[in-house]
């Protein structure tokens, strides 16, 4: 087995597979000098547990006046996190991802809203959510000083206008990069088992059993081929165009547009310490699903940090430590140009949002922030640069945009990669869980196969989401936070 890119899907889908099969054969290769730089690092990505707790565009306002807010998106990405959840819990029990205390923290998740129809809104959202059983914990205020003891910045300053917030307080804070390094320093220790870095696989080819690829060292430059029964890309913005490469019939077509990131960065003790939470507040109008603001806290390199964005920026490469420039030029080919051309036309909305978040000025995205904070001064932010999210463009998407994350396998199951991504890190186990069941369902089929998984993901092949399953979940839920060392957080009342 390959895996190409050393980041959170890899690190979860090596880990699975040597779980469930300990015999097997597993290289990971990944092109930067460091396991986990590109989109899993901390400072590249939220470092939210997305599971739909505090994230508007998951719940829609609905199109139709009077008609109850869809929550059935916010269910499935908490299911889904639920079983990245049970896998963490898995690893800390079995020695494969310790100190969990370092890589995952409970930090309440919050959602904003300013003015009246935001606010009506948010209530609407909030009665539709705790009727469901997983939300059932979340509160709702529309009182300045409940806001006040929940998340001081949001109502410091502020003009009397209509706020309205809800609270969970058993939302998370992840590193997905330590933890993707924690996973694969355990599988690089395994028998049979190798994690390369500095080398990037630069082609791959069907060959008779399998793939042949191509790896280049970066030290070297001297490139060797390689020959894989299956191969994962989980490359990042490298997939794409590895993915071309395979012929399959997804690639034919199949363009990409990178969206590079920026935060606002506050590291001033006296303000990090009044901000205990993640609030969201909702998408801009013209920026389809790539998300609303939101003011975190993080805890990166052994100290808390707030971040406030993220800000789409220009760009043309495909990842952002070892991108190049010509990555967007060089990806463009007579059969993805039309695919390019026709998703712009259809898209032209978003086009002009994401050129307006590339123009902006450092005062523009301080003005962001102000909504935010009020009260906040321009001295403790500063600018710095996130991850960069490369949309795929599909074919037979006809000009339509698909976000979220999305699994792509070959016919005969020797090939998967993912594309897209939010809620990508957040969902990674059942992502992996995803690639095991379409390329190795004779693992899954026999006993052995199912009772591994079943200790991995107890809830694999139960429907968490349904009312009736909520007693299991509940229980099996604490026992997860007992293992990952997840303690309410004191400063939040």
């Amino acid at each position: 087995m390959i895996l190409i890119g050393g980041g959170i899907m890899s690190a979860h889908l090596g880990v699975m597979l040597k779980r469930l099969d300990p015999s097997l054969s597993i290289d990971l290769y990944e092109a930067a000098p460091e396991l986990a730089r590109e989109s899993s690092d901390g400072w590249n990505n939220a470092g939210t547990g997305h599971a739909g707790l505090c994230e508007l565009n998951y719940t829609p306002p609905p199109t139709v006046t009077g008609e109850p807010v869809d929550v059935s998106k916010a269910i499935e990405i908490f299911t889904r996190f639920e079983q990245s959840r049970q896998f963490w819990s898995y690893a800390v029990a079995h020695g494969l991802a310790p100190r969990p205390a370092e890589w995952i923290r409970t930090v309440p998740h919050l959602s904003f809203a300013r003015g009246a129809a935001p606010t009506a809104f948010l209530r609407a959202r909030h009665a539709a959510l705790v009727a469901h059983p997983f939300f059932r914990d979340m509160e709702f205020t529309s009182e300045r000083d409940a806001i006040r003891r929940w998340a001081p910045l949001l109502v410091e300053g502020r003009t009397a206008e209509p706020i309205a917030a809800t609270k969970i307080a058993a939302g998370t804070d992840v590193n997905f990069g330590e933890l993707s390094r924690r996973l694969l320093t355990w599988l690089g220790a395994q028998d049979d088992c190798q994690v390369f870095t500095g080398h990037r696989v630069t082609h791959l080819t069907r060959a008779a059993t399998g793939w042949d690829l191509t790896v280049r060292p970066t030290a070297s430059g001297d490139s060797h081929s390689v020959r894989a029964r299956f191969v994962f890309i989980g490359a990042g913005g490298g997939t794409i165009p590895l993915l071309r490469a395979t012929g399959l019939p997804v690639a034919q077509g199949l363009g990409a547009f990178p969206i590079a990131g920026q935060w606002l960065v506050c590291e001033n003790p006296a303000i990090v310490s009044r901000h205990f939470a993640k609030a969201y507040g909702p998408p801009p109008p013209d920026s389809g699903a790539l998300g609303g603001p939101h003011l975190d806290v993080r805890h990166l390199q052994g100290k808390r940090v707030l971040l406030f964005g993220p800000f789409a920026t220009w760009t043309t490469k495909f990842l952002h430590g070892i991108g190049r420039g010509t990555d967007l030029p060089y990806s463009i080919r007579p059969d993805n140009l039309p695919t390019l051309l026709r998703t712009g036309r259809h898209n032209a909305i978003l086009v002009r949002f994401l050129v307006q978040q590339a123009l902006q000025s450092m005062d523009s995205r301080l003005r962001a922030l102000r909504d935010f904070y009020p009260g906040m001064q321009a001295a403790d932010w500063r600018l710095v640069d996130a991850g960069i999210r490369v949309q795929p463009l599909k074919k037979a998407d006809a000009g339509r945009l698909t976000f979220g994350t999305e699994v792509v396998t070959a016919p005969d199951g020797s090939l998967a990669a993912l594309l897209g991504a939010s809620p990508g890190a957040s969902v990674s186990a059942n992502i992996a869980l995803q690639v095991v069941q379409t390329c190795f369902p004779d693992t899954l089929g026999s006993a052995d196969g199912y009772a591994r998984m079943k200790a991995m993901l107890p809830s694999f092949d139960v429907d968490l989401g349904h009312s009736s399953n909520a007693s299991a979940y509940a229980r099996r839920s604490a026992e997860i936070d007992d293992l990952l060392q997840l303690r309410p957080t004191l400063a939040f009342a």
